[in-house]
């Protein structure tokens, strides 16, 4: 049993330093992410049966969600540079 509990706790003491800083944080951003192309994938599929005038604010979605994930992927790239300098 002792045998069990120093073995957990240094799994978890090499997970805990293993791991980054920004972790959390890394992950909250990919999982944002991740929602923006899932709207992504759903505007473009609006394309598909919307009219004329409904199209011009699918247009104007898809470059708001275009920008988002431009913003995220930054975001991720500093919080990279951050951990590798």
């Amino acid at each position: 049993m002792l045998v069990r509990t120093v073995i957990l706790y240094a799994v978890m003491l090499t997970c805990a330093l293993a791991f980054h800083e920004n972790t959390f944080v890394v992950f909250e951003l990919k999982e944002e992410l991740q929602i923006r192309y899932m709207n992504m994938w759903e505007l473009l599929q609006q394309l598909e049966y919307v009219d004329a005038r409904q199209r011009e604010v699918v247009y104007a979605e898809i470059d708001h969600i275009k920008s988002e994930i431009a913003r995220i992927v930054n975001e991720l790239i500093q919080h990279d540079k951050q951990q590798h300098p």
